[in-house]
């Protein structure tokens, strides 16, 4: 890692963690996702703000003004190492931003149920060997050689504004994910793969499992193998 990048990083941690730990803190009030269905009749819901998280892109603009500003001052005064907890709040941070991105490009408009969806698929594939082995992996596998696996990391949806509402609801249910105050169940039977209902690829090797909103989920075919005589 550079050295502008850990510096950026150690001036940003105590205020992405003190974010995080007030939104984990928030958030360990609430149980694991349940249907609204599930609230008491008569009984307004209680809802809680978690903090707002800066973006990785916020923190390198910090950095930059910072640096500028302070160009011409001692930088001899040696940086204090960032704690193991710092370190593992900037973790969740990245796992936060990137579940969440997967889930507001995806889903956005199709409520929490959608939202939740394409989370588990992002898991499952976690989970399996055939991806990699954390979440920012897995949501932009591929984006570097434009192979990627979820189309907006290629075809520059991103660079467009986020809808701010949209983007923190995905962003507050991404941090209560990742931080265990949601369970994520299997509403997509097991699936690794989705596409848009308007879409048919030719997916000889997978098998429906179901559809959710506007999204239809796969899964891989499970082949049987019988012994020969």
């Amino acid at each position: 890692m550079q050295k502008k990048t850990k510096d950026a990083l150690r001036r940003a941690d105590m205020t992405v963690v003190s974010a995080i730990a007030l939104a984990v803190v928030m958030g360990g009030a609430c149980s694991a996702y349940a249907p609204s269905t599930d609230q008491k009749p008569g009984v307004a819901p209680v809802i809680v703000r978690a903090a707002a998280l800066p973006t990785a892109s916020q923190v390198v603009a910090a950095d930059a003004a910072e640096q500028a500003a302070t160009s011409e001052q001692d930088t001899t005064v040696p940086q204090r190492a960032p704690t193991d907890a710092e370190i593992e709040g900037l973790k969740i941070l990245a796992k936060t931003e990137c579940l969440a991105d997967a889930m507001y490009y995806e889903a956005r408009g199709e409520g929490q149920a959608g939202e939740l969806a394409i989370a588990e698929v992002v898991y499952n594939r976690l989970h399996d060997r055939n991806y990699p082995r954390n979440i920012c992996g897995v949501v932009f596998e591929g984006a570097h050689d434009r192979i990627c696996q979820f189309s907006f990391t290629c075809n520059g949806e991103m660079l467009r504004p986020k809808e701010p509402v949209a983007w923190r609801r995905a962003e507050r249910l991404a941090l209560r994910i990742v931080t265990g105050n949601v369970v994520l169940g299997d509403s997509t039977g097991g699936a690794l793969s989705f596409h848009a209902a308007d879409v048919q690829p030719d997916w000889s090797d997978m098998e429906r499992t179901t559809q959710i909103g506007n999204h239809i989920f796969y899964r891989p075919i499970r082949r049987s193998f019988t012994r020969g005589a």
